[in-house]
């Protein structure tokens, strides 16, 4: 998903970043952020259920004949359905982006962003699968910050992602982030780097 170089371009951005405020900016990108296979084993036994019906009316074949029938076009339904490059097609997107958002919210607590002094800690996160991306950000931000700000950050990181860009999709929303974090929470006295500068890869 992305390159070495790609990686040391993101964390540089994230030092020059918290070099001009007091935030901490952590960034996570996941290929998929669920399985969803369950999804296409739905779908198999919708179709296989869709399949006994017009061949009763239509046919004189055997209950048995139409039974190993329908078995097979469950089986053979789910195993292209399960199959990566359609599979994700096949979830709703409504699905997708729950999942995708329950697991930045996961991502936000286990790096422990939710910790830092100042409750000022920004979690940039993106899901390659779901083509999602979201900026979650620490109570002590949200008391300042709405979230339709991060609404450009985010529009430019799905644009980049979409078009095998993810290192220029990070970077800008770094740059983004650190921008508004700068203007509300400019470097104190003392500026500790509480959190790692770094991009976690999934």
């Amino acid at each position: 998903m992305i390159t070495a170089s790609e990686m040391q371009r993101v964390v540089e951005a994230i030092r020059a970043a918290e070099e001009r405020t007091s935030g901490e900016i952590f960034c996570v990108i996941a290929n998929a952020s669920g399985s969803y296979r369950l999804v296409p084993i739905a779908w198999a036994a919708l179709l296989a259920l869709l399949v006994p019906l017009p061949l009763i009316y239509l046919t004189r074949w055997p209950a048995g004949t139409i039974y190993l029938l329908q078995l097979a076009v469950f089986i053979v339904a789910a195993a292209i359905l399960s199959l990566p490059a359609i599979r994700y097609r096949v979830v709703p997107k409504a699905a997708m982006h729950r999942r995708a958002h329950a697991e930045a919210e996961r991502q936000f607590l286990a790096h422990g962003l939710h910790l830092t002094e100042r409750r000022t800690g920004v979690l940039i996160f993106a899901s390659a699968a779901e083509r999602y991306a979201e900026v979650i950000a620490d109570a002590g931000i949200n008391a300042k910050v709405t979230p339709e700000v991060w609404e450009a950050a985010i529009a430019a990181m799905i644009a980049a992602i979409r078009d095998g860009r993810a290192g220029d999709a990070f970077v800008a929303a770094v740059e983004r982030c650190g921008a508004v974090l700068a203007q509300h929470f400019p470097p104190g006295a003392f500026n500790r780097d509480e959190l790692p500068n770094k991009l976690v890869i999934m």
